[in-house]
């Protein structure tokens, strides 16, 4: 009888250790919009620690001046490719919703062609045709409404460039003393907190940190080189004629959909070159499949360089966490998510390894 006490005490126990950092991981995800940009500074932290590291062992220089150093070249690059990326990215919002109306008879010339052509229209079961054919008018609508919301949205965002500064400076003020200050926040981390969690949690923070950064900082540099290979690619397609209206605004959704795990480039660059092949413009049709491809190349050649191991979590699994994410705070949710479920894979590794219930329930251990 005492033996199987201390069995459903020790099951017990597991079960409320795992429930707390489930609900942790909940909180976090409630606090990470609330608190983005502390978030931001924290990422942003760990991917300049290495050059801060690199430029401390070179120069002999002190934590405070290296971080100095670095920050002061980066927000240079930051503002100067934020000035120049606002200008143009209001400038190009501004055209497409003054010139939705060309893009949404394009998009019914299309579903004209579609419901025109015999040939596809033998082969689709006749209760399909009648169905799209009667509601053929309401698709036009939704993805006339779909666009203009979109692109009022957009305007809407860039208009609020006051708050954005706001943002900014919190996550540069706060960056700043990540940087600087990170030893003494570490030891007053160890004065307040309790020798054994300080124990466990370090030991946790250093692996995650470490194999987080290096995540992130791979995923990131490839999602800026598909973002400057698209925005060059693109640009020369505007300059030679091709009918590329908006370089800057289609490389920025190319490159938001390149960062979210799973999906890539081609979830935006596939369907737009078989929209423009449809729709009778071949040379564009040909030209974006081009350009995917040569991202593809570029990715497949850098990715095995950058990212030394993988995350090791099923796809599966991958996509629930975007999806829990998404659902509890939103779009932001989508990278949260993925991050967090590395976090929980890296703090209960022996215990998924071993097999969650066997090591809740085995009498062992």
């Amino acid at each position: 009888m005492v033996t199987d006490m201390n069995y459903w005490s020790k099951v017990i126990k597991r079960i409320i250790s795992l429930a707390l950092t489930l609900l942790l991981l909940v909180i976090i995800f409630k606090l990470s919009v609330f608190y983005i940009p502390f978030l931001i500074s924290f990422v942003l932290a760990l991917l300049f620690e290495p050059i801060i590291k690199f430029l401390m062992r070179k120069f002999k220089w002190t934590r405070r001046l290296s971080s100095i150093i670095v920050l002061f070249i980066s927000i240079a690059i930051l503002v100067g490719f934020i000035g120049w990326g606002v200008v143009n990215l209001f400038n190009e919002a501004n055209n497409l919703l003054s010139n939705s109306s060309i893009y949404i008879e394009k998009v019914q010339n299309l579903i004209q062609k579609i419901t025109n052509n015999s040939t596809l229209i033998e082969k689709l079961p006749k209760d399909f045709v009648e169905a799209f054919q009667n509601t053929q008018s309401e698709i036009t609508l939704n993805i006339t409404n779909w666009i203009v919301n979109l692109l009022i949205n957009i305007r809407d965002w860039i208009l609020k460039i006051p708050n954005l500064i706001m943002s900014i400076f919190f996550v540069i003020i706060s960056l700043y003393f990540m940087c600087t200050d990170k030893i003494y926040m570490i030891d007053q981390m160890e004065h307040h907190l309790p020798d054994v969690w300080t124990k466990k949690i370090f030991k946790y923070v250093k692996t995650i940190t470490k194999k987080l950064g290096n995540y992130l900082r791979a995923e990131i540099t490839l999602v800026f080189i598909s973002f400057i290979i698209s925005l060059i690619g693109l640009t020369i397609y505007k300059i030679i004629g091709l009918d590329v209206g908006f370089p800057l605004l289609i490389s920025l959704g190319i490159a938001f959909v390149d960062a979210l795990p799973i999906l890539g480039s081609g979830a935006v660059m596939a369907p737009w070159a078989i929209f423009t092949t449809i729709n009778g413009n071949i040379k564009l049709g040909i030209a974006i499949i081009i350009l995917w491809a040569i991202m593809g190349i570029v990715r497949n050649i850098l990715e095995p360089k950058l990212v030394s191991k993988h995350i090791g979590i099923h796809p599966v699994f991958t996509l629930a966490s975007m999806y829990t994410g998404y659902k509890i705070i939103g779009f932001f949710g989508l990278i949260v998510g993925p991050i967090l479920l590395i976090v929980l894979k890296e703090i209960y590794t022996p215990l998924i390894d071993k097999g969650v219930l066997r090591s809740i329930f085995d009498r062992e251990g």
